[in-house]
């Protein structure tokens, strides 16, 4: 599991767990926090950015080897990945608390029993979701903003990327169960192996076999499956203390399913309603940006919505590393190890968010042209909009992790707050708004707008509730 030894208030446990804990290099109650927080930092992001490569493979294949329809088309369809990215967030984030709280009351069958139905509840509910889509997918395309000229591409990678995301939700659910039981470099391990995978199956099935926007869904989905298999191996095999656990299927077993996976979503809703928040980012923009600019002006939008993905990986990692360090001491009541640990993720998740915000400001046509081809109305259109959207980078990140915060220490009414202010009550009338007052660079700034004015609301409730 990779907890060291499990200390509650000077007393010491003596029983198996106990002796897993000592041989565990991880000591989530009492081993200094900034070094456990750079121990899981470190892996954690380089997994979730080779992770997100997914993405971005495709996106930059297709937008130099097919075009910007074709990328365009492809950032139609994205939402499909945001709501299975929600669902795995919602499950394997609720699961991380709640399995690190029991775990840290030496309670390793009922953490083993979280884990089990976190995998189970949320492959089931995704398929169900997608099912509806394949069994609907041209309407599903025009509810996420895609238009009659671009209807034959979005539907080309729609119906070969949805086979595959069940498999993503079960791999990403995974990998909070991984770093849990303390072994965060074999998570990172697994996304390196199948990023690395996604990027040659994109370049050989769109460049070589000429299989366009058909053939990088199909790259994704293949990865996706194999990396879903490393993650049942470790499971199955090489699990330290948080094993699959057999579960029943009897009506009581079933409630306690239903009851058990209820508390985890909501603890993980925050973190649900963040994916949501991008996806209504996206369809809202697709909207807006065709409404305004047309195709090419949905292609240029298409460069901020992969980047911002990156962007989140970076403040999802500093999240998620903080975490199981925060849920467990805050299942001990050691507020101190928690402020300490509060203190480093949000500092540091200011400094990554700077950092992603001056790159994007300066070097707009450098990105802009990774995905376009230079010159083209699409590239023209990114190279004079990104660093507007750019700024949102600093403010988005320290919001992911602030809200990760609250989440940790259960308090997920308050978490789901925040994330309703920025994913929904802000951004929809920022984005109608902001363009008729300054024109087209509103279009731009509504995402920094909204990421600016929840920050400044976090911030004030803190302060508020730390001078009470």
């Amino acid at each position: 599991m990779g907890f060291g030894l499990c200390y509650s208030k000077g007393r010491t446990t003596a029983n198996l767990n106990n002796l897993i804990m000592q041989r565990d290099a991880i000591d989530f109650g009492r081993t200094n926090v900034s070094k456990l927080f750079i121990r899981l930092f470190v892996p954690t992001l380089l997994g979730l950015l080779f992770g997100a490569m997914l993405n971005l493979a495709d996106g930059v294949f297709v937008g130099r080897g097919v075009g910007s329809d074709a990328l365009a088309a492809i950032n139609i369809a994205a939402p499909l990945f945001l709501i299975a990215t929600g669902m795995a967030l919602l499950f394997g984030s609720g699961v991380s608390v709640v399995a690190a709280i029991h775990l840290s009351h030496d309670n390793v069958k009922a953490a083993r029993i979280n884990v089990t139905q976190a995998f189970g509840v949320s492959v089931l509910l995704v398929s169900c979701i997608m099912g509806l889509m394949v069994l609907f997918p041209s309407q599903t395309a025009h509810l996420f903003g895609g238009t009659d000229y671009l209807m034959p591409l979005v539907l080309d990678y729609m119906l070969w990327i949805v086979p595959g995301l069940p498999a993503g939700v079960l791999g990403f659910v995974g990998l909070f169960v991984l770093r849990l039981d303390g072994a965060p470099r074999t998570a990172m391990g697994i996304q390196v192996a199948y990023s690395l995978l996604n990027v040659i199956l994109d370049y050989v099935m769109v460049f070589p076999l000429h299989m366009g926007i058909k053939g990088a869904a199909m790259a994704t989905t293949i990865s996706q499956m194999v990396g879903v298999l490393g993650i049942l191996y470790y499971m199955l095999f090489k699990a330290k203390t948080l094993r699959l656990y057999r579960l029943k299927f009897s009506k009581k077993s079933l409630m306690l399913t239903l009851r058990n996976a209820a508390y985890m979503a909501r603890l993980g809703l925050s973190t649900f309603i963040g994916e949501m928040a991008m996806l209504t980012m996206m369809i809202v923009g697709n909207f807006m940006f065709v409404s305004r600019l047309g195709e090419d002006g949905v292609a240029a939008f298409s460069v901020a919505c992969y980047l911002l993905p990156l962007v989140f990986m970076i403040g999802n990692a500093i999240a998620q590393s903080s975490l199981p360090i925060i849920s467990y001491n805050y299942g001990l009541s050691e507020w101190s190890r928690i402020a300490r640990a509060r203190r480093l993720s949000l500092g540091l998740a200011a400094v990554c968010g700077l950092v992603t915000t001056i790159v994007g400001v300066l070097y707009s046509p450098l990105i802009a042209g990774v995905f376009l081809l230079g010159g083209q109305p699409a590239w023209q259109i990114a190279v004079n909009g990104f660093p507007w959207y750019s700024i949102s980078f600093v403010f988005f990140s320290v919001n992911v992790v602030f809200i990760g915060y609250y989440q940790s220490i259960e308090r997920p009414k308050l978490a789901t707050l925040f994330m309703l202010l920025r994913g929904f009550v802000i951004i929809l009338p920022a984005f109608i708004l902001l363009p008729r007052f300054i024109g087209n660079v509103g279009l731009w700034l509504a995402v920094p707008f909204t990421e600016l004015i929840t920050l400044l609301v976090m911030v004030t409730y803190f302060w508020a509730s730390g001078k009470k």
